[in-house]
């Protein structure tokens, strides 16, 4: 009907270069006329191929997870492809093999690699070993430019620093992530960084090293309140962190922000829940779900990516949980 080559058809249906302008959309108006719609099993019985991507995270963050996943999966499904989610623990002696039984087991088309799990070179190495194609989300440049995409950590949390100077804020806190995450280091160097710039340093007596959860944020954001001279400003390592400091703020009577400037990171469905709603970094989840199931299948079909990395960079969003600082020295912790 479209008077082209199947091959042609079969590059529009499977969104491939290689088909000029007028003739994809001569193609997409007739599979929408005569209601066409490719047969899955046949197009894996056809190719020998599982057309499945692999999601491998080993990541305490659920609502981060989540997010990506409904990002990859929009690609894969738009694409012909399904999504297989694996978590693991990469601390574990059974994290490699358990990837490579999976690879084989399942025939892996290609891999998404989520931090922390994409950090670790061992896991690099068994993939090109494997010959399975990956797509890593980190926060450094860990692997050759094709292979990433990139959330710029380092520079995003410079816009937190300035907020909280501009802020009037001087005792200003930050809660670490994992020291096994590239973010948390990401983080804490951008962070300190930009304080040093903006002629407000950051005290080591206000630092402290949570987990990304809601419990450490809770531990370390008492430790923190119950100080003589507690800070008057809080940046959590994410948004489950800056929770946990809701909670330790409110069994203190500290009022938010009345008393206490509390910051997050990733703009989690959290973030708007809270009381008051918290003011954090937004981090396009979906957007990075998207790009990396497009990338790493792209890689699958034999396309070139070009050279370049997929960089991402978050930007603020200003909501309640920020004010100027109005508090004494003391004045907190003596309640």
């Amino acid at each position: 009907m479209a008077n082209v080559s199947k091959m042609t058809v079969s590059r529009v249906i499977n969104e491939l270069p290689s088909v000029n302008t007028e003739t994809r959309a001569r193609v997409l108006e007739i599979i929408d006329k005569v209601g066409y719609t490719p047969d899955p099993s046949a197009r894996r019985l056809a190719s020998r191929r599982p057309f499945l991507i692999g999601l491998i995270y080993d990541n305490p963050n659920a609502p981060y997870v989540v997010k990506i996943q409904e990002g990859a999966l929009d690609a894969v499904r738009r694409r012909g492809f399904e999504l297989l989610v694996h978590p693991c623990k990469r601390d574990s002696e059974s994290f490699l093999p358990e990837i490579q039984t999976k690879i084989r087991q399942q025939r892996l088309d290609g891999v998404i690699l989520l931090p922390p799990v994409s950090e670790s070179t061992e896991l690099t190495a068994l993939l090109k070993n494997e010959q399975c194609p990956y797509v890593k989300v980190i926060s450094a440049e860990l692997d050759v430019p094709e292979n990433l995409v990139l959330y710029r950590d380092r520079l995003a949390v410079a816009d937190i620093a300035k907020h909280l100077v501009v802020l009037g804020h001087k005792r200003i806190g930050m809660i670490c992530g994992p020291a096994n995450y590239r973010s948390a280091s990401e983080r804490l160097a951008g962070f300190t960084q930009a304080l040093a710039d903006l002629g407000v340093p950051l005290q080591d007596k206000y630092l402290r090293k949570g987990f990304y959860n809601f419990e450490s944020g809770a531990e370390c954001g008492t430790d923190l309140l119950s100080m003589p001279d507690p800070p008057t400003a809080i940046f959590a390592g994410n948004d489950e962190t800056a929770g946990g400091v809701y909670r330790a703020a409110y069994l203190k009577n500290v009022r938010i922000p009345d008393d206490l400037t509390v910051i997050g990171y990733d703009d989690s469905p959290l973030a708007q829940i809270l009381c008051p709603t918290l003011t954090t970094m937004h981090q396009p989840i979906f957007e990075i779900g998207r790009l990396a199931a497009e990338r790493v299948i792209s890689k699958v079909d034999g396309v070139k990516n070009g050279e370049a990395a997929i960089a991402l960079i978050p930007h603020l969003i200003v909501r309640g949980s920020s004010a100027a600082p109005k508090k004494t020295v003391g004045q907190l912790a003596h309640r």
